[in-house]
């Protein structure tokens, strides 16, 4: 029989310019063996590298602004968000959906996601606004397997350990049967992406088993299925963080939504790191 043993490594909140390869090596330094499996968060590196954006200063277009107050508070509020078995307290923040700073964010969504991704109910095309804060989101990496091969190449020279690197969005992929697809863009190999929001609707719709989204893989050869498994472990030992959408976020510190400073975010304990290690036992 074969199972994994997770181990989250907690480290301080990830700011941009911060040396992520240095705080990855000290995390796990004393934990880490060769063969393991390292998971690191896309957003925490895309933090790092400074690849977030201020939406307070974008000014949004009439698209956008339909988005916000049509399609977010009606179609996703009443029909879309229903289909996709939201609880009550979601469906409620949907048909508030904040009209000034949530036709900001669907601006950014058009801009870099496109049409498809904006009509998401969030996290539009890997944009996300949690564990970030203020008016500030994050953007997906556009080169994740280089960082990814930057950081398996460090662990070696740093600690000489070998280890698979996986980074992987909390973004998620549906499976039916042996067919793995997501909403998010540019996943690794053998996941399927297309349709933006029409994919999530099918998914949620259907209530197919859905895990955390593998975008890049290095140090190993890894199909879908386990990366996927992988993905879903770490996951779960990682948490939240400061909480999984930006309303949660907010309610966590008792402010606005973009009301959360870099100070409140820095008082928490962050895990973007989790180390996964195949323990292999007799019978």
């Amino acid at each position: 029989m074969t199972k994994y043993r997770a181990l989250a490594a907690a480290t301080r909140f990830w700011k941009p310019g911060e040396n992520y390869l240095k705080i990855i090596t000290a995390a796990i330094e004393a934990k880490v063996d060769d063969g393991d499996f390292l998971i690191v968060s896309e957003k925490a590196i895309s933090t790092a590298l400074g690849r977030i954006l201020d939406e307070s200063t974008v000014q949004p277009s009439l698209n956008a602004k339909l988005i916000a107050r049509l399609w977010m508070r009606i179609a996703w509020g009443y029909l879309l968000g229903v289909i996709c078995h939201f609880g009550q307290r979601l469906l409620r923040r949907l048909r508030e959906y904040p009209l000034e700073t949530g036709s900001r964010h669907k601006q950014v969504a058009l801009e870099h996601a496109g049409v498809l991704q904006a009509l998401m109910f969030g996290s539009e095309g890997g944009i996300d606004g949690s564990n970030l804060p203020y008016s500030f989101v994050s953007l997906p990496l556009s080169d994740a397997s280089e960082v990814a091969e930057q950081i398996q190449r460090h662990v070696l020279r740093t600690l000489g350990k070998r280890v698979c690197v996986v980074i992987v969005d909390t973004d998620k992929t549906y499976t039916f049967r042996n067919f793995h697809f997501t909403p998010r863009p540019r996943p690794m190999k053998g996941i399927h992406s297309a349709a933006g929001f029409t994919t999530y609707i099918f998914g949620r719709a259907f209530r197919l088993k859905r895990s955390s989204t593998p975008l890049a893989v290095a140090g190993c050869r890894l199909q879908a299925a386990e990366a996927l498994e992988i993905a879903n472990i770490a996951d779960r030992v990682r948490g939240p963080g400061s909480g999984a959408t930006v309303w949660d976020m907010a309610a966590r510190f008792s402010v606005s939504v973009t009301g959360v400073s870099w100070e409140m975010l820095a008082r928490l304990e962050h895990k973007p790191i989790v180390l996964v290690r195949l323990k292999k036992s007799k019978g």
